[in-house]
């Protein structure tokens, strides 16, 4: 086969790495579709663990590639099994998630073994299997209170040099961290938990990195003594930072000082988090923000000091009454033009104001829209939605405590003939928020009006600005 064939098979089978049936049934066609599939498996081969039984036989494929001198040294009850693998896997893996290889190593090994010794013995064999010289790695995540010296294992310079992504806690071992600082200087995006007895080893990691544009930060405990060191560390990464996920306003401060901010994911489930100091923050060229349970007047503040960039807007349900409901989408149609996923709470008084939205923001491609108001009549939104929405604008999701009625409904679709075939997702709060008649569903499918209907109760299948490419399904 042509190198070129080889090519775009590869090209084909990258598009599909999620897809695991089709994946595995495509491994049995002949061998080089398998030496295709096989190195884009392994690339993440933790992603598709599910239960114990995908546990124990990711480690038996692990374990066989023990050396001879290793398999001398190791209990016959662990390779009684013991195969040599068709290919060296564990070359093609480009994410090394210590937290699943941990667990698995503990539940395998563990429970067979009272002798503290001979299961560290076990797992640094183990570890030496993925650090050394010709591993290379791009993702790495440590759990928490991690203490094993991993940056001294022979091999671990080469192994590391290239990581773009880490995942750590901040109780893990100092050591560790000033260890990885002196390896690692190009990781683009770090992801850390911040607990109460958290080390300065953080900011010697974040200190010495030349390309970071990524941050996020969950802070689990309270630690106001590290917030200070962290805020002049990131400060010096000012200008290269491009998106900044965090919980709490722990940092917050510091928000201006990132010029190039263009992705902002702010928020949690507390509702309880104070916002105040996001207020007085600008962000000149944001281009998407997330915000979940964050007030709504914290929110209108800081979109109307974007400078028009804005592409994206998630806003997680919080509650609020009609007039701070009518400020944010003033706020959202006189700032925001080129504006092309929106999620939105509408309050029903505030309809005449969302079409406004509609057709100042002419670029819009997806909406999703929640209604908390107890009314199945969505007459006036769905006239409004059929009346001014752009002619690019076709994809929507409707969040609901009371279904629409069918008549409604009927109405909506009725007046969209004419138009690009919709995408419609409905996700309704509960089992109980009412029934939407699939038959008149499939009648407008059959005479074009819609595409693709969905049913998402509680919306955990599809990500909220997706409407074709379900979430990855483990098999």
């Amino acid at each position: 086969m042509s190198k070129l064939n080889r090519d775009v098979l590869y090209s084909i089978f990258e598009k599909l790495k999620d897809d695991n049936q089709t994946l595995l049934s495509s491994l049995s066609v002949n061998r080089i579709w398998c030496e295709i599939i096989i190195p884009i498996f392994w690339k993440d081969p933790w992603k598709r663990l599910c239960g114990w039984k995908s546990a124990s036989l990711l480690f038996g494929v692990i374990i066989s590639h023990l050396s001879d001198e290793s398999r001398k040294n190791i209990d016959n009850k662990f390779l009684k099994n013991y195969k040599k693998p068709l290919f060296n896997y564990i070359s093609f893996c480009k994410n090394l998630n210590l937290i699943e290889l941990e667990n698995i190593i503990n539940i395998a090994i563990d429970s067979d073994l009272r002798d503290d010794h001979e299961f560290l013995f076990y797992k640094g064999e183990i570890y030496n299997l993925f650090i050394n010289k010709k591993t290379k790695f791009t993702q790495l995540y440590l759990p928490r209170e991690f203490s094993d010296q991993i940056h001294l294992i022979p091999g671990a310079k080469e192994c590391f040099s290239e990581i773009e992504f880490l995942n750590f806690y901040s109780d893990i071992n100092e050591e560790i961290l000033i260890g990885l600082s002196e390896i690692c200087k190009s990781i683009k995006k770090l992801e850390i938990f911040i607990t109460t007895n958290a080390n300065s080893g953080i900011i010697k990691l974040i200190d010495a990195q030349k390309r970071l544009k990524e941050v996020y930060f969950d802070f689990i405990d309270n630690n106001e003594s590290i917030c200070k060191s962290l805020e002049n560390s990131l400060i010096k990464h000012g200008k290269n930072i491009e998106y900044i996920k965090l919980k709490d306003q722990s940092i917050i401060k510091i928000l201006s000082y990132f010029e190039n901010l263009k992705v902002l994911e702010v928020g949690d489930v507390d509702h309880d988090i104070s916002w105040d100091h996001l207020a007085a923050v600008s962000l000149p060229i944001l281009q998407v923000l997330n915000a979940r349970n964050v007030p709504i007047n914290v929110i209108t503040s800081l979109i109307e000091k974007t400078n028009g960039h804005l592409n994206e807007i998630r806003i997680d349900f919080i509650d609020h009454d009609d007039i701070n409901n009518k400020r944010l989408i003033q706020a959202i149609y006189q700032n925001c033009p080129n504006l092309k996923y929106l999620e939105l709470l509408i309050r029903n008084n505030n309809i005449s104001e969302f079409e406004k939205l509609l057709i100042k923001c002419k670029y819009l491609d997806g909406l999703f829209i929640l209604i908390t108001d107890d009314t199945d009549d969505w007459t006036d939104l769905f006239e409004v939605l059929t009346r001014s929405s752009p002619s690019g604008l076709y994809k929507f999701k409707f969040y609901f405590y009371v279904a629409p009625s069918s008549e409604s409904l009927r109405l909506f679709f009725d007046n969209w003939k004419g138009r690009h075939p919709m995408l419609l997702h409905v996700v309704p709060d509960s089992i109980y928020a009412g029934y939407i008649d699939i038959d008149m569903i499939n009648e407008y499918k059959q005479e074009g009006i819609i595409k693709i209907y969905e049913e998402d109760i509680f919306g955990d299948i599809y990500e909220d600005f997706e409407w074709i490419s379900e979430k990855i399904q483990m098999n």
